[in-house]
């Protein structure tokens, strides 16, 4: 696939903005936008809660893992994924093989803040919701560094400023490809 037409994944935890910012971005670029959970409650015709409440965790990251094989094929692309699509090896190499995978990274009270209130987010049915934010975060950010081509922090950037240093980071990572 050329490059041009390449994907763009956004990784990182909830709150991160992969949403937000990842529809910024498709703007910016003339690409398309895609949201992997949508596009799962989409095909299910079931909420994201609903499938974790009837299939549990493991359903959801089969209907998370078929959805993705499908979307990362799409010419360009902006993917904003859920924040454990990282989890499975063959999710991360999915993202390897078809594009440029960007880790939005944000500190846990960022992350917190930011999703407190929603109560549509079945990993935070917990009796400490915040403590649940941080504790993910420390498991996958490993993994979100691993995977990731370009990091970019988005504590205290609106996201049409995120999208900018994304895309800024993009043609330099293009740059550096096309030279080697």
């Amino acid at each position: 696939m050329r490059a041009l037409e390449a994907g763009i994944f956004l990784v990182g935890p909830m709150g991160a903005g992969k949403s937000t910012i990842g529809r910024c971005l498709a703007d910016r670029l003339g690409r398309v936008f895609c949201d992997s959970d949508h596009e799962i409650e989409r095909r299910t015709g079931a909420s994201v809660p609903l499938i974790f409440a009837v299939e549990g965790e493991a359903g959801f990251r089969r209907w998370e893992a078929l959805v993705l094989e499908d979307l990362v094929a799409r010419p360009n692309v902006v993917l904003a994924t859920g924040g454990g699509a990282v989890l499975a090896p063959h999710n991360r190499e999915l993202l390897k093989a078809h594009g440029t995978t960007v880790y939005l990274h944000a500190d846990p009270h960022t992350l917190w803040e930011r999703v407190r209130r929603d109560r549509h987010r079945p990993l935070l049915q917990t009796e400490d919701p915040e403590a649940r934010v941080a504790a993910l975060l420390r498991e996958r950010e490993p993994i979100y560094r691993e995977v990731a081509d370009l990091i970019v922090d988005t504590d205290r950037r609106p996201p049409h400023v995120a999208a900018r240093v994304i895309a800024c980071g993009l043609k330099r990572i293009s740059r550096v490809d096309h030279d080697a």
